[in-house]
């Protein structure tokens, strides 16, 4: 199949000055059934649990960097090959998707996914050696990749917005519960083996998306339950849909907000407890700062909706930046460990909302046909930001001292807010 988020309403042509119809709204007159309601439900939810276990990856990885440096006896640079190799295998994941989705379709890929994602569990919980376990991260990320691509571009093809953001909620309780597990066993002798609950949690997965998906098209899957699709004429053209998304400027600029968000949000978590173990004097149980921040992020991105909607998607991003930043000196300027880890918690409730906002935006700025490869893309950059940014804030911690962490992030930040100022706002012509 052709991964692509079919247009649901009639297209409207219009000019500059004719107000754009809301390809979301549904159609006056279709109802949809309780069997098509209660199917479409449990396929929301199973893809929530998708996006579970993709937030408990990368919410496992922070209290488990101090035992993975004494083990393998590596410093901060080393350690921070872990994030680049996830990115690699994330972007790889990502440039492949679309291909191999047009041959096996949505189904299919969802549960390869999951289940390339457990594979990388396998290789984490036997942990052989420093190279063996950081290469698993590749086989890890392209799982990721295939999964996230795939859930978000399903939830983009729905009516309602809001689900984007519970989607994301479900990332961010995968995060926050994913340290608890992890902080305990970073006390224990076999730390990987939390590794083995993750694999387990994979498998139960692969098993869900199997069962509810039934390795179907994605088109099929909406029609199922109950939603509209229209198929939009297609453009004569020959040029490749990657070619097509190359061309259109909000591609760029919301590839480099994401790339800077995520990188923001994996550098938190993942150096946050080393930092609070470091600089302001905590334990190894400072990893449960890790769970507050994710907490933080997955409450932001429920109870925030009203804020959202309120004010405005657009508008919104602003004021998030400049809270978060604020609370990010706040981290840095005022050295007393329970104040850092409010301010920390809180950081991480404003920044949750941005990444299913982001989400919609591509929703609402792109063509129809291209939202999920475009999703995948811009999902694939934000995954460099989750190595680049981490990874460079190992390798300046390991010449300054982790100290270096917050100015980074408010440097992250500040840029992050100010290319938001660039994104367009209004749907983009291919």
């Amino acid at each position: 199949m052709s991964v692509q988020v079919q247009q649901r309403d009639e297209e409207i042509v219009t000019n500059d000055t004719t107000p754009q119809h809301d390809e979301r709204t549904p159609l006056i007159g279709k109802v949809a059934t309780p069997k098509q309601r209660k199917l479409a439900l449990v396929q929301f939810l199973s893809l929530c649990w998708s996006l579970f276990l993709l937030g408990w990856n990368d919410g496992s990885i922070g209290p488990l960097l101090p035992r993975i440096q004494s083990t393998f006896n590596v410093g901060y640079a080393s350690v921070s090959w872990i994030f680049v190799i996830l990115c690699t295998g994330v972007v790889f994941g990502a440039l492949i998707n679309m291909p191999l989705t047009d041959r096996f379709g949505f189904g299919k890929m969802l549960v390869v996914g999951a289940l390339v994602q457990a594979l990388s569990f396998v290789l984490q919980g036997i942990a052989p050696s420093f190279l063996a376990f950081v290469g698993s991260f590749f086989i890890g990320g392209i799982g990721m990749a295939w999964q996230d691509a795939h859930a978000n571009g399903f939830i983009a093809a729905l009516h309602d917005e809001t689900k984007m953001g519970i989607l994301h909620a479900a990332y961010g309780s995968g995060a926050l519960f994913a340290p608890l597990s992890a902080t305990q066993f970073a006390q224990m002798k076999h730390w990987s083996f939390h590794y083995l609950v993750s694999l387990t949690l994979s498998i139960i997965n692969a098993i869900i998306l199997a069962i509810v998906f039934r390795f179907a098209e994605q088109d099929d899957c909406l029609t199922e339950a109950g939603e509209v699709i229209v198929e939009r004429p297609q453009q004569t053209t020959n040029e490749s849909k990657y070619g097509q998304l190359m061309k259109i400027k909000a591609v760029h600029l919301l590839a480099l907000f994401l790339l800077m968000y995520v990188g923001v949000e994996v550098t938190i978590g993942g150096w946050i407890v080393t930092f609070m173990i470091r600089e302001r004097g905590g334990e190894l149980s400072s990893g449960y700062i890790a769970s507050g921040f994710f907490g933080g992020l997955t409450a932001g991105r429920v109870i925030l909706i009203w804020v959202n909607k309120k004010i405005g998607e657009v508008r919104v991003v602003y004021i998030y930046a400049v809270v978060a930043v604020a609370l990010q000196l706040v981290v840095w300027l005022v050295p007393i460990y329970a104040v850092d880890a409010v301010a920390v918690c809180i950081i991480g409730m404003v920044l949750g909302p941005l990444y299913p906002i982001i989400m919609n935006h591509t929703g609402r700025v792109l063509p129809r046909e291209l939202v999920t490869g475009a999703i995948g893309w811009v999902a694939a950059c934000g995954a460099a930001g989750s190595a680049l940014l981490p990874f460079l804030t190992g390798a300046i911690a390991s010449r300054y001292g982790i100290i270096s962490l917050q100015p980074l992030l408010v440097v992250m930040m500040v840029i992050m807010g100010s290319v938001w100022v660039l994104v367009p706002k209004k749907p983009a012509n291919v």
